[in-house]
């Protein structure tokens, strides 16, 4: 029997083209832009927790990258702060819109998102930043404040990312969701007393894991990023009342400091962007070395 070399030859580039699509970010070549696949231009991205603190500053990295950014938050106006960011947004060509909302009322969530997306044509991206933290021991935590932190720090995030995965699922154009979780949620700390928050936060962990697996056939990716501590208010108002943790803090981890929200700026980009295209179901852990000990 005669076999046509020519013919398995065409067949067998068949296969491997089949079996291995074309590289996402060949287009990248020869380009004479800087690093174009970080960049988040026209791309459409919400930000839970977004009023202040970190959310709000990663909110602002998102804009610097080009992308329309939407904050999520339950408080009924966002920090002094974010009026700036708004005005330097509209200076660089794209926008900060705020809505008001709690990440725990999740249909009021859906039908916000939702709004969003038939105002804009598109959903890209989300950084669920939105959680609670309080510190109490665990012989003494009530059955209620239990329940709010994973209401607000597990389901909250879920719901969230619920909401915006549909819209993506609707436009057909995959996306990028990052929820913070922390180291806490790898490692007991030191001092800290706060197993219901930590028990939260090693819950999103798992949930983003999950999460990535159910939505990768819909080209959504699902990474985590887990923060050592930070340097915010909220902290600076610890260190008044344990002015001790100031000083035995930055020793916990190998750099032998505490970190700041800026430091994390460029964590979300990556996430959402296309430098992190085969990227998913990962958590991205920066503690200073903390858990490497």
């Amino acid at each position: 029997m005669s076999i046509n070399i020519e013919t398995v030859s065409t067949q067998q580039k068949v296969v491997r083209e089949l079996a291995e699509p074309a590289d996402p970010t060949a287009v990248f070549l020869g380009t004479k832009k800087r690093l174009p696949e970080f960049s988040l231009a026209d791309k459409v991205i919400l930000v839970s927790g977004a009023g202040r603190g970190l959310g709000l500053v990663q909110a602002e990295a998102l804009l610097e990258a080009g992308a329309i950014v939407y904050a999520l938050d339950r408080l009924p106006e966002p920090s002094s702060d974010f009026a700036k960011i708004q005005e330097k947004a509209r200076a660089m060509g794209t926008t900060l819109e705020y809505r008001r909302i709690d990440v725990r009322d999740a249909e009021l969530l859906h039908s916000v998102v939702e709004e969003i997306a038939n105002a804009e044509g598109r959903m890209d991206g989300l950084v669920a930043a939105a959680g609670i933290q309080q510190e109490t021991p665990a012989l003494e935590y009530t059955a209620k404040d239990s329940n709010l932190m994973m209401e607000v720090n597990i389901t909250g995030a879920f719901m969230t990312a619920q909401a915006v995965a549909k819209q993506m699922i609707r436009f057909g154009n995959g996306g990028s969701i990052v929820m913070i979780a922390s180291m806490s949620g790898t490692i007991a700390n030191r001092g800290l007393i706060c197993a219901a928050y930590n028990a939260s936060k090693a819950g999103v962990l798992q949930l983003g894991r999950n999460l990535a697996a159910e939505w990768g056939q819909y080209n959504i990716r699902v990474n985590t990023i887990s923060p050592g501590y930070i340097v915010t208010e909220m902290v600076e108002a610890l260190f008044v009342k344990h002015p001790e943790r100031r000083d035995e803090w930055p020793k916990q981890n190998m750099l032998g400091r505490l970190s700041h929200p800026t430091e994390y700026r460029g964590a979300a980009v990556f996430l959402l962007s296309d430098a992190s295209s085969f990227m998913t179901g990962s958590d991205l852990r920066m503690d200073g070395g903390h858990a490497a000990w």
